[in-house]
C-alpha cells in the first residue's frame, strides 16, 4: 500500500526542529558566516566552540578539495595525531591526491618516487592493489585526464576524499558525521523501501532525492 501524502498536510512541524536541521548542514558544511547569521536571525543557543572547531575543519577540506594532500594531512594530524593512523582507508586516499597533483603537474620522476615509498607499503593488503594499479597507471598516458583512469583526476573525487576527512574529523570530536538532513533523507527511503517491498510488486516505485525533495 502507499501512503497519501495529504493525511500530513495538518501535521505541525516544530520550527525548533527545522532550524536544528538546516543549522546541522551549516555548520557540517563550515559555513561559518552563514552559521552566524542564521543564529542571529533565529535565536539559536551557540554550539559551544563551534568557531574555533569550523575554521579548522574548513582549512583541512578545502586544502583537500584543491589537492594540497600534505597541507591536509599535516593540519588533521595537528588537530589529531590518531585520526590517520585510526583510518588506514582514509590517509591512503590522501596520500594518492597528492600522487595525483604530481601527475597532472607532469612530475612522474617525483610521483614515482612518492608512490614506491608512501604507496606501495599499502600494497601488501588486497584490497589496495587495484586502486594502486590504476593510479600507477596514469603514469603510462602523456595525458593523464584522457586516460581509462581519467575520474581520479577529478574534482569529484577530490571532493570523495575532502567529504571523508571531513566526516572523520567530526566523528573524532564526537560530533555527527551526517548532517541531520541526510539522516532524515536516509530514514526516510528505509520507510519507503519498506513500504514498497510490503505492497508488493504493484506498489509505489523506489524512493529518490527528487521525491523527498517534491514532497
Amino acid at each position: 500500500m502507499d501512503v497519501d501524502p495529504r493525511q500530513y498536510e495538518n501535521l505541525a512541524i516544530n520550527d525548533s526542529d527545522v532550524h536544528n536541521v538546516v543549522l546541522s548542514y551549516l555548520i557540517h558544511n563550515c559555513y561559518k558566516e552563514s552559521v552566524e547569521s542564521f543564529i542571529a536571525c533565529t535565536g539559536m543557543k551557540q554550539p559551544t566552540d563551534y568557531l574555533e572547531d569550523i575554521e579548522k575543519r574548513k582549512r583541512i577540506f578545502h586544502f583537500a578539495l584543491e589537492g594540497n594532500a600534505l597541507k591536509a594531512i599535516e593540519l588533521t594530524e595537528q588537530l589529531a595525531s590518531d585520526i590517520l593512523e585510526k583510518n588506514k582507508d582514509l590517509r591512503f586516499d590522501l596520500l594518492s591526491l597528492h600522487f595525483v597533483e604530481l601527475v597532472c603537474s607532469r612530475k612522474c620522476t617525483e610521483a614515482l618516487e612518492f608512490a614506491q615509498t608512501k604507496l606501495s607499503p599499502f600494497g601488501k593488503e588486497d584490497k589496495y592493489m587495484e586502486k594502486l594499479e590504476d593510479f600507477m597507471a596514469l603514469l603510462a598516458y602523456k595525458e593523464p585526464e584522457k586516460s581509462p583512469m581519467f575520474h581520479l583526476l577529478s574534482l569529484e573525487y577530490r571532493q570523495q576524499v575532502a567529504d571523508g576527512l571531513n566526516r572523520a574529523i567530526l566523528a573524532h570530536s564526537n560530533l555527527p558525521s551526517y548532517t541531520a538532513m541526510e539522516r532524515l533523507i536516509q530514514q526516510t527511503t528505509v520507510v519507503r523501501q519498506c513500504l514498497t517491498q510490503e505492497a508488493g510488486k504493484d506498489g509505489p516505485p523506489p524512493f529518490s532525492l527528487k521525491d523527498f525533495l517534491k514532497s
